[in-house]
């Protein structure tokens, strides 16, 4: 049978929540469409075949009117970049951090406006519910996915066994709607403080459906042992080299390679705007010639 080709992936942000981001919040601007336009031309001149989508609240949901934020775009917006993307040849995969944390901030995006951290948020079945809504509104306006990518790094909030659980509810739902389900590994984190990331990674790798694909993000060292880790554990790994160093990401990419990675995923922790245009462009320019599997 015929390996499926592998799948070359791009990360763009209509938003992003992480304590950096949160503390600009304030003044952040709104998705720029010409800048994703220049993203995907640069991005078919490397070969990618797929544009990941952070969605969060970047968008104007008419289920949930209530997360709507001063840089939130129509939803119209969303529709005609996943269209563009389709017309470039790219897979469109729509991104809703599903993780939990009160440090890192990852999951603000679906509170509204001095919400409670309690306030649906703190009762799985009305999170989910809320989560759904939310998923199923995008994929309507986007006419639909093959996969979705539910983040899951850095979740403080969760106990090992929650974390387990959710990812488990999360993909039940997602194959309900003909769904696969990518998710972050944080097994290569190697700074102290992130030991309990790491050890959630590995209870993922242990307890989750092996059809849940482990994106493995570093952005410093080569990987070695978290992606054979993933490799051992059955699971199919994407690696997410750094932006900036084009040697890590050549080395890590021949990694890949070598374990039978089935995806890499490229991004650049920035808005998609005018302003971050160059840089976005240039982390494309400098690293997309090593993206091949």
């Amino acid at each position: 049978m015929p390996r499926t080709a592998p799948t070359i992936a791009y990360l763009m942000h209509l938003t992003h929540y992480d304590p950096h981001w949160v503390a600009h919040k304030a003044t952040e601007k709104p998705f720029d469409p010409a800048v994703a336009q220049a993203v995907i031309e640069a991005l078919r001149g490397y070969g990618f075949n797929a544009l990941v989508v952070s969605v969060g609240d970047g968008v104007v949901y008419r289920s949930h009117p209530e997360l709507r934020k001063s840089y939130s775009v129509p939803m119209q917006v969303l529709t005609d970049l996943a269209a563009q993307a389709r017309a470039a040849g790219l897979e469109f995969i729509p991104k809703f951090n599903c993780s939990m944390s009160a440090i890192n901030c990852h999951n603000d995006w679906i509170r509204a406006p001095g919400q409670s951290w309690y306030d649906d948020l703190d009762h799985d079945e009305a999170y989910y519910a809320k989560t759904f809504e939310l998923i199923d509104e995008v994929l309507a306006a986007c006419g639909g996915a093959k996969r979705l990518h539910i983040g899951m790094d850095e979740d403080h909030n969760r106990s090992y066994s929650q974390y387990v659980a959710t990812i488990a509810a999360l993909r039940k739902r997602l194959k309900q709607r003909g769904l696969r389900t990518l998710m972050w590994s944080d097994a290569a984190i190697s700074y102290p403080n992130g030991q309990i990331f790491v050890e959630k990674a590995q209870a993922a790798l242990a307890h989750c459906a092996k059809d849940v694909v482990q994106v493995l993000w570093a952005y410093g060292d080569i990987p070695t042992k978290a992606a054979k880790q993933v490799v051992d554990s059955g699971h199919e790994l994407w690696g997410a080299p750094g932006w900036s160093d084009a040697k890590q990401a050549a080395g890590y990419v021949a990694l890949c390679r070598r374990l039978g990675a089935t995806g890499l995923l490229m991004t650049r922790w920035m808005k998609c705007v005018a302003e971050n245009r160059q840089e976005l462009l240039d982390c494309i320019h400098r690293t997309g010639p090593h993206y091949r599997l």
